[in-house]
């Protein structure tokens, strides 16, 4: 899995963005889950996350907004992670890909 910092276009839907905390996170679980899972679990992983990502591009009022704000949402990606974004017009900020077992006092979301 490659993780990088870009902006993805979608077509007929909205621009994702990845911030950097949430790419920070993103790589810290990856290298904490491929010392617990087997590379069938972390492919998994990683079509989820992609699943989900479509689905926010195409309809990003589709999921609950968080309890800290109104304007971010969040969305679990399989039961270990939740996505936190935010709408800005015509783009999607991806704030945050939280580890569910951390402390929830550990969550970024500027």
């Amino acid at each position: 899995m490659i993780i990088q910092k870009q902006e993805s276009f979608m077509k007929n839907g909205y621009n994702i963005q990845w911030t950097d905390n949430a790419i920070n996170e993103l790589k810290e679980t990856i290298h904490y889950l491929q010392e617990k899972w087997t590379e069938k679990e972390l492919k998994n992983l990683a079509i989820e996350l992609e699943k989900t990502t479509l689905l926010i591009a195409k309809n990003p009022f589709l999921f609950q907004e968080s309890e800290f704000k109104k304007t971010i949402r969040r969305v679990v990606v399989l039961k270990h992670n939740t996505l936190y974004y935010r709408i800005n017009s015509d783009k999607i900020q991806i704030l945050s890909f939280f580890l569910n077992k951390q402390n929830p006092k550990k969550r970024k979301l500027k």
